[in-house]
């Protein structure tokens, strides 16, 4: 800014000062105001009472907002006469209790009831002034009005609560959507135990992990979990797609690669631009075999299958080179074989269980879950998800991902009660 822009500046006259009145001047006539006026219109409400409340003195401002002559308030009431009845208890429980120990209250919310009988919602501060040997003697209140902020605090706690009720409704419909995309219940199978668990990370929004298992004629049954890609709307799309298409695939061919190839190009002619459809995913088939059950499946980029074993040994079915499903046009998908003996439990999970981590970002990972597992030999196909449920909590108390399980047991006589 230049000079002569500078009202102020000694060295050049300002328009006033042309004219005849000096700005300074005006400046320090205005700082010349008596401090009996400074205090009866400042811009907030004074006043001060003796230690047990009467009031001693009243600025105008205050008087005004009241509505108030001094005659009627000094040496005739009591702060705690202009405050409504929950004031006045508010008074004596807090206000006057932290005058005499610590000597000042600060920015305490009350209502002041005027002389029309109007609430006046007010800030007060207040500080004790005492004598020079340390005696209370009068107490120094200032008010600032508070009806703004009181409005504007009621819109806030407006809008708090219809931000939850849309919250909990958001939760209900994602609740609603979520129990559509997982079977309702699991089916009763002769010679078999069937257990599952799904935790999902947010209330808010749908997840991606799947599973299910349902009958394929005869005496063979198929099943599948997996994890699509995404959350919310396009993961609900993606994982009803996804279910509905192993469900038909395997009816046409149970054949477990056959199907994630069916699943491959389903999830192919859906892709749209900029919407990526591609999921991790077991499918396999269980038919009776002897004393046991034979397992065949396919795994398309998911983690391995466990096999428990009766007696404390735990199988790791690797499907190596399984690529995702949906994301290439000719991928490969390899497939893995094994038995379910008398008290052998077959298990699929999602990465949500693997990559749980603790506070110092320990990853609980497929090795560390398999030694774990170990421990769990003998438990029976719900045991085992209820240990594995108590494994996820005691690793990510708060979850991170969605986290499915699925658990197929064979009791047989070897099942115990561990």
């Amino acid at each position: 800014m230049c000079a002569a822009g500078n009202r102020l500046d000694p060295e050049e006259p300002g328009d006033g000062e042309r004219s005849g009145t000096d700005p300074r001047a005006v400046f320090s006539s205005l700082l010349e105001d008596s401090p009996e006026e400074l205090y009866d219109r400042a811009p907030c409400g004074y006043l001060s009472t003796l230690m047990d409340g009467e009031i001693a003195k009243v600025n105008d401002t205050l008087l005004d907002w009241l509505g108030y002559r001094r005659e009627e308030l000094v040496g005739t009431r009591r702060l705690g006469d202009l405050l409504t009845t929950a004031g006045r208890l508010y008074h004596e429980t807090h206000y006057a209790p932290m005058l005499r120990l610590r000597g000042e209250a600060r920015e305490l919310a009350l209502d002041l009831v005027t002389a029309a009988g109007r609430r006046l919602p007010v800030l007060l501060t207040a500080v004790v002034k005492s004598t020079e040997d340390g005696q209370p003697l009068l107490v120094r209140v200032t008010v600032f009005d508070a009806r703004e902020r009181r409005s504007y605090e009621r819109e806030l706690l407006a809008a708090k609560r219809k931000a939850e009720q849309e919250r909990e409704r958001l939760q209900r419909l994602t609740g609603t959507l979520q129990r559509t995309l997982l079977p309702d219940a699991l089916p009763d199978i002769d010679g078999l135990e069937v257990a599952a668990h799904y935790r999902a990370a947010s209330s808010d929004q749908v997840g991606g992990d799947f599973y299910d298992v349902f009958p394929l004629g005869g005496d063979r049954w198929g099943f599948f979990l997996g994890d699509v890609c995404g959350k919310g709307p396009e993961a609900a799309v993606l994982t009803s797609m996804t279910r509905y298409a192993l469900r038909a695939a395997a009816v046409r061919d149970a054949d477990p690669a056959a199907v994630l190839t069916t699943l491959n190009e389903v999830l192919r002619q859906q892709r749209s631009p900029g919407a990526p459809r591609f999921c991790t995913v077991v499918f396999g088939v269980l038919r009776p075999d002897g004393d046991g059950f034979a397992v065949d499946l396919a795994g398309g980029g998911h983690p391995p299958a466990l096999v428990i074993r009766a007696g404390g040994e735990v199988d790791v079915l690797h499907t190596p080179g399984g690529q995702l499903v949906g994301a290439l046009p000719e991928p490969r998908f390899t497939g893995a074989s094994t038995r379910l003996a008398p008290g052998d439990v077959f298990v699929l999970y999602t990465d949500g269980l693997t990559e749980a981590r603790r506070g110092d970002g320990t990853m609980l990972e497929e090795e560390g879950l398999a030694e774990a597992a170990a421990a769990f030999a003998g438990r029976g196909a719900h045991g085992v998800v209820a240990s594995l449920v108590d494994l996820l909590t005691e690793w990510s108390g708060t979850p991170s991902d969605d986290t499915a399980v699925l658990a197929i047991g064979h009791p047989g006589e070897a099942a115990c009660s561990r």
